[in-house]
Parts: C-alpha cells; structure tokens; sequence
C-alpha cells in the first residue's frame, strides 16, 4: 500500500480503534452494574439502574454498523480529514448520549438528534463522492478539489449544536 493511501486510511482506522475501545467501556457499564444489582453474573433483568444502561449500551449498539458505514465511505469516497473529525464528533455525541441516558431519558436527547445530524453529514460526503466518480467516469469533469474545500469547510459546523 502506498503512503498517500495509507495516509488516508490511518485516520478512519484510528477512529474506528477508538469506536472499539468505547463499545467495550459501555459493556463493561453494563456488566458492572449487572453484578451490582446481582451477584450471579450478568442477568438481563434488574433494577432501573441496569435497565438504563442496558438500554443506552443497546440503543449506541444498534447505531454502530450505521456509523461504520458511513464513516468509511465517506472517508473513502471524498475526503478522509473530515470524515475522521466528523467520526470523532460521533464517538463524542454518543459518550454524552449514553451518559445522558444514565440520568433522565430526556438528557440523551440532545446527544441523539446530534448524531443523527453527523451520521447525516457522513451521508451526504459518500453521497457526494458517489456522484463525483460518477461524473469523472460519464463526463470527465473531476470537482474532487470543491467536494474536499466544501467538506473541510463544513466540518467544524459539526461543533454547533
């Protein structure tokens, strides 16, 4: 493999690395409280306590091949410095959302309907370097220079909440 391809791989890799590390904290969450509640290991059944982080592991579990999806399409197909950053934002909004979701149900929220808004924004960068193929292939015009500056541009919009 190359550098420069390399270079753009490493990126997604190392997000996806600390996407890893981060399932593992939360199901260590769920195991530590399952033995809280039960000394017999883990039970699905418990106190509202493990059903919250029961439910906040599985909800952030549901959302993951999603998030891997387009993590690496967009990382691939368009740009890897933005796809990374938006990546990272993700792993952020949904700590917050798990976190959240161990208080009050309604403080996860906020960190649901911004993880949607990035999974939208991955989306539309693999949308985008989906048509930008497209166009090289049919008309040979290449806007891989604009999709990239658009991207880099909108990225840290991403921090807005």
């Amino acid at each position: 493999m190359d550098q420069e391809t390399l270079g753009s791989v490493v990126l997604l890799a190392i997000v996806t690395l600390i996407s890893v590390v981060q399932n593992a904290f939360f199901a260590s969450k769920v195991e530590h409280e399952s033995k809280c509640c039960n000394s017999k290991g883990f039970q699905r059944s418990g106190s509202s306590a493990f059903d919250r982080v029961y439910t906040a592991n599985q909800n952030c579990g549901h959302a993951y091949p999603t998030f891997l999806a387009v993590l690496w399409c967009a990382g691939l197909l368009c740009s890897p410095a933005p796809a990374a950053f938006a990546g990272l934002m993700y792993l952020f909004v949904r700590q917050k959302y798990f976190v959240g979701y161990l208080g009050e149900r309604t403080q996860s929220t906020p960190g649901h309907l911004f993880g949607k808004r990035i999974i939208l924004f991955l989306f539309l960068m693999s949308v985008a370097g989906i048509l930008n193929y497209y166009l090289i292939f049919f008309f040979g015009s290449d806007f891989e220079v604009h999709i990239k500056t658009i991207t880099s541009a909108i990225s840290p919009l991403l921090l807005i909440p």
